[in-house]
């Protein structure tokens, strides 16, 4: 059963997709509902995030797979910078692709998932933890607020992600996180959940919003908090479990087993 903060965030999330459409600023892939919304002006957007300091001092980038962020995906490439993406629902965990190994003509092409997949590679958690601490955060955004905080398409994966690489040291609360949306993806306030992850900055095609006084953003994985099935479904997820929180592994199988005997 969905708390009413998840009802309202699904219902801005409605909202935007539909004004999206109606206004004629989504783009390719379309519909966007259901999405992390392609906008015209990404381009534009991108530009103001790789114009920041902390962008230009990055030497590795975390970003999300999603349409409207490729701009950046790309400027990060063609910047030397080593990107790690994650696949998608994070069932695969993530893919490291070092621009020194990737041929320029290739970059367009890495920037996307498909592409990612055939010219990146996946890394173990092991590997990612000697990679060395991530630089900047590229998050993809549904709607976003004027004190920072964003929603997603609702699956909470852009979350579990920040969260997992919390655990493993390679983020921290300091660490810059920004995103890029049209300016009618912004909304004058949403809710928040423990576990949602704030915001340093969000470019459209118009302007660049700064939030100095966002709110603190999760420490690691909420392990209370965390649906069972996330941890059936992603692999890594059930790794880290093995070793930080047994009892979220064994609360799982009796809350499964529990299941299975009524049916």
């Amino acid at each position: 059963m969905r708390t009413l903060g998840e009802k309202r965030k699904q219902e801005i999330r409605e909202m935007i997709w539909r004004l999206m459409e109606e206004r004629g600023v989504a783009a390719f892939p379309r519909p966007v509902y259901g999405r992390i919304p392609n906008f015209v002006g990404a381009a534009e957007a991108a530009a103001r995030i790789i114009g920041l300091p902390e962008w230009r001092r990055a030497r590795i980038v975390k970003a999300n797979p999603d349409a409207p962020q490729r701009p950046l995906r790309l400027a990060a490439l063609r910047q030397g910078k080593i990107l790690v993406m994650a696949t998608p629902r994070l069932r695969e965990g993530f893919l490291l692709l070092d621009p020194r190994r990737i041929p320029p003509q290739f970059y367009e092409k890495a920037a996307t998932i498909r592409g990612a997949f055939a010219l990146g590679r996946r890394v173990s958690l092991d590997e990612l933890r000697t990679i060395g601490p991530i630089d900047f955060i590229v998050t993809g955004s549904v709607a976003v607020d004027r004190r920072g905080r964003r929603i997603g398409k609702g699956e909470g994966y852009a979350e579990i992600e920040y969260a997992v690489l919390r655990e493993l040291g390679l983020v921290g609360e300091d660490t810059p996180i920004a995103t890029t949306i049209h300016d009618v993806q912004l909304v004058p306030e949403l809710p928040r959940d423990p576990y949602d992850v704030t915001l340093d900055y969000a470019a459209t095609p118009t302007r660049l919003l700064r939030f100095p006084d966002r709110e603190p953003r999760p420490p690691g994985i909420l392990w209370e908090l965390l649906p069972c099935e996330k941890l059936s479904e992603i692999p890594l997820l059930a790794e880290l479990a093995r070793a930080r929180a047994p009892w979220k592994l064994e609360e799982c199988k009796t809350f499964a087993a529990r299941g299975r005997s009524r049916g």
